[in-house]
């Protein structure tokens, strides 16, 4: 995860440095439209982009401020796609990462997306620009870096069962308690089953001292009696007898 953060900071100070030139950027999409005599439709997609700086563009400063726009978008687009594999994510997160891929395509219409309020890469362009010609490619990257942050801040909030390597690495279990669970079952028991054995070893103990304390008691009953019995018999008065 610290990965992708800083990955995204890196693209959002490329991306600042890119802001400080949007004149140098609507510039260079106008005079590459002029040379395409493409002045009608509005420049709605990346692809289109790419096309002017291909095919039409004539001097190495439209050339670089329209490679730096693709550079970022390219960046972003990977980025998406690692953040894919980073977390397993929810609904949420996996739609905000749909919405990125689908505003990243190539091909993808941009014609109607605006940049909201704190942005206000739209106030700087005439009502013309804004509504006819740039509104959309100028609103492109501030939508996806908000989308991007809204990913991060939702997933540091969910469970972290799960984490992937940014790099392609294998899955780290972030919670080991289930693993430790038998070990700590079995200490748990152990003393319960200590305590259980010595109860009924002393249970035992006692029914032995019992029974041989019976024993005991019957036999010297027994000797008592039989001694008892031989002085049993008719009296006879001392002296001679007939």
């Amino acid at each position: 995860m610290n990965e992708a953060k800083e990955a995204l900071r890196n693209i959002e100070q490329n991306y600042k440095l890119f802001l400080q030139q949007q004149f140098t950027f609507i510039g260079a999409l106008q005079h590459t439209r002029e040379n395409a005599h493409d002045m009608i439709r509005p420049v709605a997609s990346i692809s289109q982009v790419q096309s002017y700086m291909d095919h039409h563009c004539n001097n190495s400063t439209d050339r670089r401020i329209l490679g730096m726009f693709l550079n970022i978008c390219n960046d972003l687009s990977k980025l998406c796609h690692k953040l894919e594999t980073l977390h397993s994510g929810n609904n949420i997160t996996n739609g905000i990462l749909e919405r990125c891929k689908m505003l990243l395509s190539h091909s993808n219409d941009l014609s109607a997306i605006r940049a909201k309020y704190p942005h206000d890469v739209v106030n700087h362009l005439s009502c013309d620009e804004a509504k006819n010609h740039y509104g959309g490619v100028v609103s492109l990257i501030p939508i996806v870096l908000d989308c991007m942050k809204e990913w991060v801040a939702h997933t540091e909030k969910l469970p972290q069962r799960v984490l992937y390597n940014v790099s392609g690495g294998s899955a780290v279990s972030e919670k080991r308690a289930p693993q430790d669970a038998p070990a700590r079952a079995a200490i748990s028991q152990t003393p319960h089953s200590v305590h259980l054995e010595a109860q009924i070893s002393t249970s035992n103990k006692d029914n032995v001292q019992v029974q041989e304390s019976e024993h005991i008691r019957k036999k010297n009953l027994n000797d008592t009696e039989n001694h008892s019995g031989k002085l049993k018999g008719p009296w006879k008065p001392p002296g001679r007898h007939a």
